[in-house]
């Protein structure tokens, strides 16, 4: 579905990513994991279109989507929920994810299919459907990132740091809710901090340091790796 090939991003005279290469095929989760700092976001925003590449090819599903607006590749299904959850604090949540829709605004019925899928996804949204996204926990507003961006009924969904600052149960919830979503058909390319989770979730893996991929390979070895336990999961 998604070949990165040698892709280079910069930031002025910092090179944020230097010849990645990676793909991420049908029907999998692939985790792109490594240290704050180490070029993870950038990735996804190179493949969202929200930065653009100085060299390489983002090809998605046969073709360079490499200076594609942002708001066509969400035409195309490539969608982000980006790191900091980012929804709108003075909407509501079934407003939140009402936007996720924009552009099948016109067709009611499948917009109201849609959210009763998510919200069937996440119980706690439906409970809170008319309050102010800006008043939910921050669980709840990653549940809300998530949601809105399946709104847009995504063949590629792009997470970004989903377990950032919550507390320990509420990521084994989260994970699993990414595993459900992988089951229902979508394609998830996962950047995480929480290497343990997303090698854990994963089928494949990545790891990313200082802008260079170091390592890759099956989910389960990455997880058994000696250099990805001493670096990343503390033992």
């Amino acid at each position: 579905m998604l070949s990165i090939e040698g892709l280079e991003v910069r930031y002025g005279a910092i090179r944020a990513l230097n010849n990645v290469s990676l793909e991420v095929r049908t029907g999998e989760i692939v985790t792109l994991i490594g240290a704050n700092g180490a070029g993870k976001s950038t990735a996804i925003r190179a493949i969202s279109g929200l930065v653009q590449p100085s060299r390489g090819r983002v090809l998605y599903q046969g073709h360079d989507i490499v200076g594609t607006e942002a708001h066509k590749l969400v035409g195309q299904g490539i969608c982000q929920s980006p790191e900091g959850r980012r929804i709108f604090a003075n909407l509501t949540v079934k407003e939140n994810l009402e936007l996720g829709a924009y552009l099948r605004y016109t067709r009611r019925a499948e917009v109201t299919a849609d959210m009763e899928r998510v919200l069937e996804l996440f119980p706690r949204l439906k409970e809170r459907i008319a309050q102010l996204g800006g008043t939910l926990s921050g669980g709840e507003q990653q549940m809300l990132a998530i949601g809105r961006a399946l709104m847009s009924r995504p063949k590629l969904l792009l997470l970004d740091e989903p377990s950032l600052g919550l507390a320990p149960f509420l990521v084994q919830q989260i994970f699993a809710i990414i595993e459900d979503i992988n089951r229902q058909g979508v394609t998830i390319l996962l950047v995480e901090q929480n290497a343990f989770q997303a090698l854990r979730v994963a089928h494949r893996g990545y790891v990313l340091e200082t802008g260079d991929l170091t390592m890759q390979g099956k989910a389960s070895d990455l997880l058994e790796d000696g250099r990805v336990r001493q670096a990343y999961l503390g033992r």
